[in-house]
């Protein structure tokens, strides 16, 4: 199938689920998967009872192998629209749920929560489903652990791809970030991390940011995942003023009541959001934040000093004023030890996957048909 038609496609191939996860699968969320035509099974990754990685596929077992890494606050689902639309093409598409999301395992000690713990979830997974090399795509904190399979797991990929966080920045922390903000925007005496004030706060008031969460998942998801806003360039965004105020909302107060972006979620998908999080609750994902010291010794410990010499795909949002890469130096080391480098920039917010899938889609399949030796689908 050519891209033209790829972009007009509405179906998704679709795997069976294999007998051996059958047991498994007991309990699993199955309307779920049949939402969006995708087979949702659970690898239990029995190695030592190490950790239970669940997740969704779609496409052919024997296909060149995606595998999309979802980030804050989100579950595989965030990829529902990649998962249909490129396993059409003959890949098999994989969409983890990260440890303490969906229904992986959660853990209760900020210390589970580290890049190291989380890659070796993801080679883990790889090595169960018998997925030598993939072509990882990230998003988010999804692209912070997408980028450490590249530098401490090269063999491993074909390629990989990352959504709004660029290479050698989010993995290393807050104090990373705020050396490539916008000091004309954000001056280091009233915002001494900039936009990136809201992660400072959690790890200064983590149980006062859990109580609000926790208590409130539904509103707190509708006002944090919606599309970008043009109107925003150039001002201060809410991210910076966390700290500041007390809280994303003022202290220890609630997320107001706001319509639902359906840009961004359908209200099915948001269910499926919301039930996730009301189980889970937000310790685990909010953790990724906690452990900044440890990810900087896992990131300095990156084979050939860091330097990605695979095909390499980024894509930022124009609108995404909190990975804002239009106003600052924030590309900068990427662009730096990338040595085959695409980049992108789409007209759109954060989210980007949901609120232009049809134009992500189009930029991993030309990019992979291009780029990627040996990961395009050999017609049967």
């Amino acid at each position: 199938m050519d891209r033209r038609n790829f972009l007009l496609s509405g179906a998704a191939a679709v795997g069976s689920p294999a007998a051996a996860f059958a047991a498994e699968t007991e309990g699993i969320d199955r309307p779920i998967a049949k939402a969006f035509n995708a087979t949702l099974r659970t690898s239990s990754l029995t190695r030592g009872g190490r950790h239970r990685t669940t997740f969704l596929e779609a496409g052919p077992p024997s296909g060149p192998t995606i595998i999309l890494i979802h980030g804050w606050p989100e579950i595989s689902l965030a990829w529902r629209h990649q998962l249909q639309s490129l396993s059409t093409l003959g890949f098999r598409v994989i969409a983890p749920d990260l440890r303490g999301c969906g229904q992986s395992t959660v853990y209760r000690e900020q210390s589970a929560y580290t890049q190291r713990e989380i890659v070796r979830d993801m080679i883990d997974l790889a090595d169960e489903l018998g997925i030598e090399r993939a072509v990882w795509v990230g998003h988010d904190w999804g692209a912070a652990v997408a980028w450490n399979i590249a530098s401490h797991h090269a063999s491993r990929c074909h390629a990989v791809a990352a959504l709004c966080v660029p290479y050698d920045t989010l993995e290393r922390g807050v104090s990373r970030l705020s050396m490539m903000v916008n000091r004309e925007l954000y001056p280091a005496a009233e915002f001494p991390a900039g936009q990136y004030e809201y992660a400072a706060f959690y790890q200064d008031h983590f149980a006062d940011v859990l109580q609000v969460f926790d208590g409130h998942v539904e509103d707190l998801l509708k006002v944090i995942l919606r599309r970008g806003d043009p109107s925003q360039a150039g001002k201060i965004f809410a991210t910076a003023m966390v700290r500041k105020q007390g809280g994303w909302f003022g202290p220890g107060r609630p997320p107001p009541s706001v319509p639902l972006d359906a840009a961004i979620l359908d209200e099915a998908t948001l269910a499926s959001y919301v039930e996730a999080y009301k189980r889970t609750g937000f310790f685990g994902i909010n953790s990724f934040y906690m452990n900044d010291a440890s990810n900087i010794a896992y990131a300095n410990e990156a084979a050939n000093g860091g330097v990605l010499a695979m095909p390499i795909l980024f894509l930022s949002g124009l609108y995404d004023f909190v990975n804002d890469t239009d106003r600052t130096s924030l590309l900068e080391p990427m662009k730096a030890k990338c040595r085959k480098l695409t980049t992108r920039v789409l007209s759109c917010g954060h989210w980007m996957q949901n609120e232009r899938p049809a134009e992500v889609n189009a930029a991993l399949v030309s990019w992979i048909a291009t780029s990627v030796q040996g990961a395009w689908p050999v017609a049967a």
